[in-house]
């Protein structure tokens, strides 16, 4: 790889973790509330991780569909916490 190639990947690496640091930066209370319990509950394997599953789930959607998150943004959420990755139709 040249290394004009190399600092293009490079600068895009850079520029996805500015991304993912903003995401997580800009959040709406109750979205990052929901994020908290659920990574609190992790921690102490509260036997409630069904629930704070889906309150972030909820959450997610809610702030999606409410626009105060992007669609890129709402997928990250969902795969870091959740698991979850869509599955993009060609």
């Amino acid at each position: 790889m040249a290394f004009l190639e190399r600092r293009v990947v490079m600068d895009n690496k850079l520029q996805e973790q500015e991304e993912i640091e903003i995401f997580e930066q800009c959040l709406p209370q109750f979205l990052q509330d929901d994020i908290n319990a659920l990574v609190e509950g992790e921690r102490t394997n509260s036997t409630l991780l069904d629930c704070l599953y889906c309150e972030v789930q909820a959450s997610i959607n809610v702030a999606f569909y409410g626009g105060m998150i992007t669609e890129k943004e709402a997928d990250f959420l969902r795969k870091k916490y959740l698991g979850l990755e869509r599955q993009r139709q060609d």
